[in-house]
């Protein structure tokens, strides 16, 4: 058995360096104030798990910038994915700890901290880029980019990430080679739309056959039932589909919009399990980040009311608007449109279930 030499935790854990790592504003100008102590560490805190985040995603992201994604690798992304999950709860769970602190007490050291502010995280940042967040939906502050409130060395990383594949295009690609879509003389995308048209085939009947609708009513289910339809039918026609990405209805390509759908239609099958906990554990960590700005949003809201934020911004309204606009994997809540009942999917044929189960 190796020797290794005995290691004490305040050592490993450099307790000394972390615990002298708070230094008050307010004590500095002799105007020490309580509840500073409480706002630096919530947002070291911060801080801490969004390295922790960012080890995280460039797991995935070297799993994803391989030509193939085998299985063990699959199933690691997604215990990865589920580790920021959990981080994000505690991130969210954190601001009520924060706002144990009451607005009049922020005010007593707030003038303290011009012009820093949570806008200038670096490591916030990081994670956006390296999920893929669109630049053209990017909020700015002041009218310019967000490196302009960065260090020079965060500027370099920061321009690095910018230059090299996110996860939002890795798994983009990885879509788009998804296999199974036409295999064994199956063809899903024509199976799927056939199974669309009856269903909708299927509801104007039931809508034609309903004795306690007037003929308005009917005529008006039945356009619904038609606009519908027309929704279905732009994701089978390349020249409508690519209009919806030219509006920013979808940012993802129709190729990988099809494997992605496989995937959630076909989710009960064993060789599709872990690809659907992928792609459902993304839209996951997209929700908490929204949940955890609107959170954010309404603390700023609580804590200055109207007041601008300490780094310039609009405060509140700025928080609130980021919360929409910086969604990253909007693609997958939108593919809910096109799901089908399960018991009118295409059935797959037997060869192929074979090669999507596991059998001991």
């Amino acid at each position: 058995m190796t020797k290794y030499p005995p290691l004490h935790y305040n050592d490993y854990l450099h307790i000394d360096q972390i615990l002298s790592a708070q230094h008050l504003k307010s004590q500095e100008f002799g105007k020490p104030v309580h509840d500073e102590m409480l706002f630096i560490i919530t947002h070291q805190a911060y801080e801490l798990w969004f390295k922790q985040i960012i080890t995280e995603l460039n797991a995935m992201l070297a799993v994803f910038g391989k030509p193939y994604v085998n299985e063990s690798d699959l199933a690691s992304s997604v215990l990865q994915i589920d580790r920021i999950i959990q981080i994000q709860d505690l991130l969210i769970r954190q601001i009520p700890i924060l706002e144990t602190m009451t607005p009049m007490d922020f005010l007593e050291f707030r003038d303290f901290l011009f012009p820093s502010s949570g806008f200038q995280s670096f490591q916030n940042r990081l994670i956006e880029c390296k999920l893929g967040l669109d630049a053209k939906k990017r909020l700015h502050l002041g009218g310019v980019s967000y490196t302009k409130y960065l260090t020079e060395s965060q500027q370099k990383i920061a321009a690095k990430a910018e230059s090299e594949p996110s996860l939002f295009a890795l798994v983009e690609k990885w879509l788009e080679r998804i296999p199974f879509l036409e295999s064994h003389g199956f063809n899903f995308w024509q199976s799927y739309r056939a199974a669309v048209e009856t269903v909708f085939q299927n509801e104007k009947s039931v809508v034609q056959a309903n004795k306690y609708l007037s003929k308005s009513q009917v005529d008006d289910n039945i356009k619904s039932i038609d606009n519908n339809l027309k929704v279905f039918s732009a994701i089978f026609d390349e020249g409508s589909y690519r209009r919806l990405q030219d509006s920013g209805q979808f940012r993802i390509s129709l190729k990988a919009l099809q494997g992605a759908l496989f995937i959630f239609l076909y989710r009960d099958q064993p060789a599709l399990f872990l690809p659907f906990k992928f792609l459902t554990g993304l839209t996951q960590i997209d929700e908490n980040f929204t949940t955890w700005r609107h959170r954010h949003a309404l603390m700023a809201h609580r804590m200055l009311g109207k007041k601008i934020g300490t780094g310039g911004s609009s405060g509140h309204d700025y928080l609130a608007q980021a919360a929409e606009a910086h969604k990253i994997f909007t693609d997958f809540f939108n593919l809910t449109t096109f799901f089908i009942p399960k018991s009118v999917r295409p059935e797959l044929p037997k060869e192929l279930v074979a090669k999507l189960s596991f059998n001991y």
